[in-house]
């Protein structure tokens, strides 16, 4: 036996007029730990009338991640943050209690033809975190750790030192 227990593909789910492949939830697999949701965007090329618009909307009780291989986002959100994240960076938002948010293509490509191609992750809050205080924070490509390991490049996109999400530890997770 090879030690795998369950395959999941992802489907087609459509957020804000544009379609993603969903790994997570499944009808199989609600979660993974904590992890409760997993969305890859692309990779895709819009055309200069097609943008990303994810219109502002709420999360509570969780974490986001977003990391983007190509293209450009504009985050949005109800405590005032506008972050536009690009290639190698991360998004890392905590909806604690309660936040709103958007993201769409910024404003200098809207008419473009671009590119995107990422991830976005939810991760539950511990129920001891669940009614934390909001917060938003952006970590640049240089303060990420990449690694090579068997002929494999990573990318280390949550890392044990990561003590601005209020955590003593996290997980590490690899690509």
């Amino acid at each position: 036996m090879n030690g795998i227990e369950l395959v999941l593909d992802e489907r087609s789910a459509s957020i804000g007029h544009f379609t993603v492949g969903r790994l997570l939830p499944s009808r199989l697999k609600r979660s993974v730990g904590p992890f409760v949701f997993i969305d890859h965007m692309g990779p895709v090329t819009l055309s200069g009338e097609e943008n990303l618009d994810v219109l502002p909307h709420p999360h509570i009780g969780l974490y986001t991640l977003t990391y983007l291989l190509e293209g450009s986002i504009l985050h949005r959100d109800s405590l005032g943050n506008e972050a536009e994240i690009r290639p190698g960076a991360v998004n890392w938002m905590t909806a604690g209690k309660g936040v709103v948010h958007s993201e769409r293509t910024p404003g200098n490509l809207r008419h473009s033809v671009k590119a995107l191609h990422g991830l976005q992750i939810w991760v539950a809050l511990p129920a001891s975190l669940e009614e934390t205080e909001p917060a938003f924070t952006q970590v640049g490509e240089r303060d990420i750790p990449v690694w090579e390991q068997n002929s494999f490049h990573k990318t280390g996109i949550l890392c044990n030192k990561v003590n601005l999400l209020n955590l003593t530890s996290v997980t590490a997770i690899a690509f």
